[in-house]
């Protein structure tokens, strides 16, 4: 494939950023001084309103010891989903990046991101294990498939749009928790800082493929990505926000609580729907907003407003809680 210089340009500084401003997990995190030590009965564990059940009723009625409990469960549970998924990336972009000619500039940037995920598994996993929960992850069907997802880096389109419909809700997500105000403890905000940092990055360059290769496409093409787009954000944004029954057993939360606080409180479909702002913005720029899409859209409850620019801030949620 042809490489306009423009797109080179954009690895090229990609890359470059990569190489100038990168974090280590262990040099740029200091997990064993007192400001960094994790007590699992802090309040500050507690979850905010842009978590769908920390927004629940049933959840802000609880005694303040058991809404921490289930609050660093929870946390943690993110944590590991954040690391689970992100080696399904690496696995995918691996087999992708091997196929690449001699030359390819999207080679070196694709082994500077899987350098930094590899760092974000272990920054995540070390957070993971200093909460003391032992967490699973992703809904036990989600990782019983998740071994085969990286296989779709042979469709690279269709690969890269699910590295957004995961990247995405977690990227929105950490910000929330960021914005909310709140005092968290530092050891996490410190590994949501870091991963929000490197992040950008990896969904600027997610973004810039799909502009690159979807152009390419025959209109049939464009067509069949246009109808898979919303299905797949909506399915990983299943996979990756959702808690696994484990939760629920461990805890003693009603299945309506869970059905509610995902996804049918209206709070949590506006949650839900704040999540995609972005990739409905790429959505219409890629020229994949066409009438049957925007009924998917519709039919998977994540259409609205598409952002104005990328990373805008989408806070009615949490202000309608």
């Amino acid at each position: 494939m042809q490489i306009d210089q423009d797109y080179r340009d954009v690895l090229q500084t990609l890359s470059e950023g990569s190489v100038h401003r990168r974090f280590d997990p262990y040099l740029d995190i200091d997990w064993d001084s007192p400001e960094f030590a994790v007590d699992p009965e802090d309040p500050r564990w507690i979850l905010p309103d842009c978590d769908p059940l920390g927004a629940h009723p049933w959840y802000k009625a609880l005694p303040e010891e058991k809404k921490i409990a289930i609050g660093r469960w929870r946390t943690a549970n993110i944590t590991k989903v954040g690391l689970q998924f992100e080696s399904v990336l690496i696995r995918g972009m691996m087999q992708y990046a091997m196929r690449l000619p001699n030359g390819s500039p999207e080679f070196r940037y694709c082994l500077h991101e899987m350098t930094e995920e590899c760092n974000h598994i272990q920054m995540f996993q070390e957070m993971v294990n200093r909460t003391g929960a032992d967490v699973p992850g992703m809904r036990r069907h989600y990782r019983f498939t998740s071994q085969y997802w990286h296989l779709g880096a042979h469709l690279p389109i269709i690969f890269f749009i699910g590295i957004l419909a995961g990247e995405e809700p977690i990227d929105h997500f950490q910000k929330s928790v960021i914005h909310d105000g709140a005092a968290r403890p530092p050891a996490l905000l410190r590994t949501m800082e870091i991963h929000i940092a490197e992040e950008a990055r990896h969904i600027s360059f997610a973004h810039r493929f799909l502009h690159e290769h979807v152009s390419r496409q025959t209109k049939a093409g464009r067509a069949v990505t246009s109808i898979a787009y919303p299905l797949i954000m909506r399915w990983l944004a299943g996979a990756i926000m959702a808690p696994p029954r484990e939760m629920a057993k461990e805890f003693g939360i009603p299945r309506k609580v869970i059905r509610e606080a995902f996804w049918s409180r209206p709070h949590s479909q506006r949650i839900l729907r704040d999540y995609f702002g972005d990739v409905r913005m790429l959505a219409e720029q890629l020229g994949l907003m066409n009438p049957v899409a925007k009924r998917v859209w519709r039919m998977c409850h994540i259409d609205g407003p598409a952002s104005r620019y990328r990373g805008e801030p989408h806070r009615p949620a949490q202000q309608a809680a």
